[in-house]
């Protein structure tokens, strides 16, 4: 059970890119999940927000550009970034606080902070 993010690359400023980020393996759901990010030399900051129910949050420097969705039949969360500037420059990380599972006997379980690879996006002209 792994949490896959996929969509990176190099855009210009003014662009679009669409990220996700999936959830493989006998998965069975999800709870809060979150789209970080971390630029070279800086911190990992959080950038959106997605409950259960579809209640978002953004960080302010993105609120507005950034939409983050949920599509709980296929077990993937998505960040639609436009009008991309150089400052979202970084590596793009998905995280959740709940990832739950069926095990071989078909118990249910559950992953605490599980967290995708990272996906590199690059503005840049």
């Amino acid at each position: 059970v792994q949490l896959q993010a996929s969509g990176g690359g190099l855009v210009q400023p003014g662009e679009s890119l669409s990220l996700s980020c999936a959830a493989s393996g006998s998965v069975d759901g999800f709870n809060i999940m979150n789209w970080y990010r971390q630029a070279p030399g800086k911190q990992r900051e959080l950038v959106a927000t997605i409950t259960g129910g579809g209640s978002t949050n953004y960080a302010d420097s993105v609120r507005g550009r950034f939409t983050i969705s949920r599509d709980n039949t296929k077990n993937t969360v998505y960040l639609q970034m436009n009008s991309l500037k150089p400052e979202d420059t970084a590596v793009y990380y998905c995280n959740t606080d709940r990832l739950f599972y069926r095990d071989s006997y078909n118990f249910r379980r559950r992953v605490d902070d599980a967290w995708g690879q990272g996906t590199l996006v690059t503005v840049s002209s």
